[in-house]
């Protein structure tokens, strides 16, 4: 089954496998945000109880999830629609910029906490600590808390390929270092006075928020740039070009990626003398067997006959 829009336009792949995805990038977005929410009314009250640096770094992180999570569900929204006459090729890139937004917020988030933890290392006369206890209970339960977020977000970043919602998940991933850091400062504050770990701790997570950024940023350019396919999926629609009953041979097989479209052009070679309804019947079949495999793939395929040194683009 495939879905067509209002305009003619039509969605490549099984209208479930269309709207299953969709559902879960919702539902992975939704719960972001409220736990984003949640996580930052705790770590602000356990902030004003304690004064950990640690957890003024997770919060902030926290924070800036927050505004990321929201943005998320926006451009998951927006990248959703069917293309139209101004966009040709759908809307997905939208998640590319949304996903490279969100690079330069942690990228942002991390230089302040590393600069904060080395000013609080330097200083002659660190801040004390307070209510280490209370602050410990807190960051435990956004561990917890957290963790069931990653685990759902990573599920469905697999099934979707979504990359909005696999940013969002290494966010998220990357709060479990501060937090378990700041569990551990405030633990070393408390049972032995040692508050230079919790500006140590601090340092470590910004290094690891700086270190999320370039990877999310680094995926989202590249889609952005039109660069090719992973090697995997290229492999998969070589595969199945190169098996295809009546195709004879292929050529100038291109790729990119869009959010979480991937768009495949390949040009297949066939015996020249059958009919054009023939020939048609090759490389419609052929497109379905594609989109069977990849229901996110976006396929144009051209046909050319066997041999002809003059067919348009021939690279072999």
């Amino acid at each position: 089954m495939e879905l067509r829009s209002t305009n003619g336009t039509w969605f490549h792949g099984t209208g479930t496998v269309v709207l299953t995805n969709l559902r879960l990038n919702l539902t992975a977005g939704g719960a972001s945000v409220l736990v984003a929410i949640l996580l930052v009314a705790l770590k602000l009250w356990a902030l004003s109880e304690t004064g950990s640096l640690s957890i003024a770094a997770s919060l902030t992180d926290s924070a800036l999830d927050l505004i990321v999570s929201l943005t998320g569900v926006m451009a998951i929204i927006y990248a959703a629609r069917p293309a139209d006459e101004d966009h040709a090729f759908g809307h997905s890139s939208a998640e590319d910029l949304a996903a490279l937004a969100q690079a330069i917020l942690v990228t942002v988030s991390g230089l302040v906490i590393g600069w904060s933890a080395i000013e609080r290392l330097l200083s002659d006369t660190p801040a004390p600590l307070a209510a280490e206890g209370r602050g410990i209970l807190v960051m435990f339960t956004s561990v917890v808390i957290t963790g069931a977020l990653v685990l759902w977000q990573r599920h469905v970043a697999r099934r979707t390929g979504s990359k909005v919602v696999a940013a969002d998940s290494l966010h998220y991933l990357s709060d479990l270092l501060p937090n378990f850091g700041a569990i551990a400062a405030l633990a070393a504050s408390s049972a032995f006075g040692m508050t230079s770990v919790d500006s140590i701790i601090a340092l470590a997570a910004a290094l690891f928020l700086l270190f999320s950024a370039w990877r999310i940023g680094g995926n989202a350019f590249d889609a952005l740039m039109d660069r090719r396919a992973d090697p995997v999926s290229i492999a998969k629609v070589e595969n199945i070009v190169a098996s295809w009953p009546n195709v004879l041979g292929y050529h100038d097989l291109k790729t990119r990626t869009a959010g979480n479209r991937i768009f495949v052009q390949v040009h297949i070679e066939l015996d020249g003398d059958q009919t054009l309804e023939q020939a048609h019947g090759v490389s419609a079949g052929l497109k379905r067997e594609i989109l069977r495999i990849m229901p996110n793939a976006d396929v144009i395929i051209h046909k050319d006959p066997a041999g002809d040194p003059l067919s348009p683009n021939r690279t072999t």
